[in-house]
């Protein structure tokens, strides 16, 4: 049976770059479609009001908004609309690459672990925990296959904490660190914690017919204009796009999945950028539109044999969806308690922190409690952002200030301090009152239902992201920091989103099976952070990059193998 194109995927970030560039590399042809624009380099210029402002790389939420649901203190459901509460925006990058443009490029492993958590630690009550269907064991070539293809600095240093590895360090150098790094250590070996250099998917040196990083101070929220860091558009698309087996589609809403009689997907139904609808079929589709909009668009594509959306026949899609716990915290360096050489180390912009602790990946800390799952601390620069950091110093002790008190308060914080961050990540425990629905009395600019996310969390989240915040926080006194503050809080950082569609051995309880192919459907595979069961104690993206490459692998033995391979021998 002939079929458009041999694969059909659907969104452009780091679960979906890796399946176009690899079945592409093996022979087959690949369409992707994106509903945002496709930017390149010059395109990401350093613009506070249009990256972080105005949301130049998402939709008008008066067009295409959310309903989000929190918990009342009293008990109960607050329901918002973000169209009407801009503070809420489960956007995160509709453009070619998706939000991988904009990540800070923070990347972690998974550790064995993660992998067996219900095995390791039991059962928590009121989550629901389970195990992985496959071992760190598994995906630890891909995550090497990462680091070569889509470029990973860094440094690998002998630690007690450090996960098992095939390659003895990454394929280029740590990028530029700045001198806070070296104070982070000093205050570590203080304290007899281990700082460890944290890798960075950006290229400090050229390679990949990419250019290295600029160093200009802006990473995280921005797009790259130098190539540096490894999204998937930069790292991957490009290169799938230049082979000539790989179209992308800008522009390109898909509105639903259709499926036959026997439950199979038959097309994509999409509206390109004039509006008109289109369809296009294929062998394989792969779902990868990012956490909730996945969710959505499988509830949205009903049909005879999926009457409740595609895959969810037992009603498991969008359930026990994910984002990072954790907690954060910060302090200030005075300038003033330094030599002056030191000062001007201080001062400098553009070199990365790049430290993280893994001490406490475990907490084995009676004081705390019984051995359980912990997570990662690292350390970074306040954001630069001159907007942002200057309408924070508007309030003092007693209200607004203008005039001279807020000049000095200004001149304060900009000229006589650094300012050093904490991250802390911890797993977001997957509970029931934290899933994606669809809003029928709430729909987009193509009159489709939009998703309702309910956004409950678990005590744990927060007890373990206090732990880790305040163990951060010893480090900055340690470091002389002053105005040192550490939290945990239960909302969660909306850039990082995962789950919806877990997988698993049971078709009972996971929406996908262990190659991350329907349980239902079986020409549908999804690939974006929707798989994941638990969502680890770090940023996701090294881990959705690496699984996508497993899937890739999956879907090039089903289609019959590397079809260049098998031309050449």
């Amino acid at each position: 049976m002939s079929h458009d194109f041999d694969v059909c995927v659907i969104g452009s970030g780091a679960g979906g770059g890796p399946i176009a560039y690899a079945l592409a590399e093996a022979g087959y042809s690949v369409v992707v479609l994106e509903k945002g624009p496709w930017f390149t380099e010059k395109d990401y210029y350093k613009d506070e009001l249009a990256c972080c402002i105005r949301n130049a790389y998402t939709p008008d939420l008066k067009q295409q908004s959310h309903v989000v649901e929190t918990e009342l203190d009293e008990g109960g459901w607050r329901r918002r609309e973000t169209a009407q509460d801009t503070s809420w925006n489960l956007w995160n990058g509709n453009v070619v690459g998706g939000s991988s443009n904009f990540m800070s490029g923070f990347f972690h492993r998974l550790k064995p672990v993660d992998f067996k958590q219900l095995s390791t630690f039991g059962p928590i009550e009121g989550a629901n925990v389970v195990d992985w269907p496959i071992s760190y064991d598994d995906l630890e070539p891909y995550y090497t296959k990462v680091e070569q293809v889509v470029g990973v600095s860094g440094r690998v240093v002998d630690h007690p904490h450090q996960e098992p590895r095939s390659t003895p360090d990454f394929p280029y150098p740590p990028t530029t660190e700045h001198s806070i790094s070296g104070l982070i250590d000093q205050a570590c070996d203080k304290l007899g914690i281990h700082s460890v250099p944290m890798p960075r998917a950006i290229l400090s040196k050229p390679g990949l017919g990419r250019k290295s990083c600029s160093y200009s101070g802006y990473c995280g929220a921005f797009g790259c204009e130098t190539g540096a860091k490894g999204s998937s558009r930069a790292a991957l698309l490009n290169h799938a796009v230049a082979g000539g087996r790989c179209k992308i589609l800008p522009g390109s809403q898909v509105t639903r999945l259709q499926s036959d009689s026997s439950g199979q997907i038959t097309a994509v139904e999409y509206r390109d950028n004039n509006d008109v609808v289109k369809h296009i079929d294929a062998a394989v589709y792969v779902v990868a539109c990012q956490a909730v909009e996945t969710s959505r668009l499988l509830l949205n594509s009903t049909g005879e044999k999926h009457p409740h959306g595609l895959a969810n026949n037992n009603g498991q899609v969008g359930k026990n969806l994910l984002f990072a716990g954790g907690g954060a915290g910060s302090g200030r360096l005075r300038y003033a308690d330094f030599p002056a050489e030191k000062r001007q180390e201080l001062r400098q912009v553009g070199p990365f922190v790049n430290r993280t602790i893994h001490d406490y990946y475990v907490i084995d800390d009676a004081d705390f409690g019984e051995k359980q799952k912990g997570g990662t601390i690292d350390f970074v620069h306040l954001h630069p952002n001159p907007i942002s950091r200057a309408t924070r110093q508007m309030r003092g002790q007693d209200g607004l200030l203008w005039g001279k008190p807020l000049k000095r308060k200004l001149e304060r914080h900009f000229r006589e301090s650094s300012y050093i961050k904490i991250e802390a990540f911890c797993d977001w425990m997957p509970v029931d009152d934290c899933f994606v629905s669809l809003d029928t009395s709430v729909r987009d600019k193509w009159d489709m239902p939009v998703a309702k996310a309910r956004l409950g969390f678990h005590v744990r989240n927060l007890q373990v992201g206090w732990y880790l915040a305040s163990k951060g926080a010893e480090v900055l006194k340690a470091m002389g920091a002053e105005d040192v503050v550490s939290f945990a809080s239960g909302s969660p950082p909306l850039n990082l989103m995962a789950g919806g569609c877990r997988f698993g051995d049971d078709a009972k309880t996971s929406v996908l099976n262990a190659d991350c192919r329907s349980h239902d459907v079986e020409n549908l595979y999804i690939t974006d952070g929707s798989f994941m069961p638990s969502a680890g104690s770090a940023p996701f993206t090294w881990t959705i990059y690496a699984n996508a490459f497993r899937v890739a692998d999956k879907i090039i033995e089903r289609l019959g193998g590397n079809k260049l391979q098998s031309q050449s021998s």
